[in-house]
């Protein structure tokens, strides 16, 4: 298993697919299956059954999971860069490899 360096919460901006250009705040991230969930990302349409939480049923439209090496972290200036670590003192922090001030 490998490490990943986008975190939940982190914004990201969608580097490669269907939908490129596309940016939103990480919702949850799969370790096992290498995928984060992005918020207004990826929408699928799922078909579900009436049941107590949802008595009409019918189509609902939810995220779905977006491979991690498709992603890029965005800074607080809005552009994307990789993500290094670093130790400073006795905390391994995340740096931006593009403009090295940590995130």
């Amino acid at each position: 298993m490998t490490k990943l360096k986008i975190k939940t919460g982190d914004t990201v901006k969608v580097i490669a697919g269907d939908h490129k250009g596309s940016e939103g705040k990480v919702q949850k991230v799969l370790i096992a299956k290498n995928k984060a969930i992005v918020e207004g990302v990826n929408m699928v349409k799922k078909h579900t059954k009436p049941s107590a939480q949802n008595p009409q049923g019918g189509i609902v439209e939810k995220e779905a999971a977006i491979h991690i090496s498709n992603l890029s972290l965005l800074t607080s200036k809005g552009e994307t860069t990789r993500i290094g670590y670093r130790i400073e003192g006795d905390k391994k922090v995340r740096f931006s490899v593009k403009s090295n001030e940590v995130i």
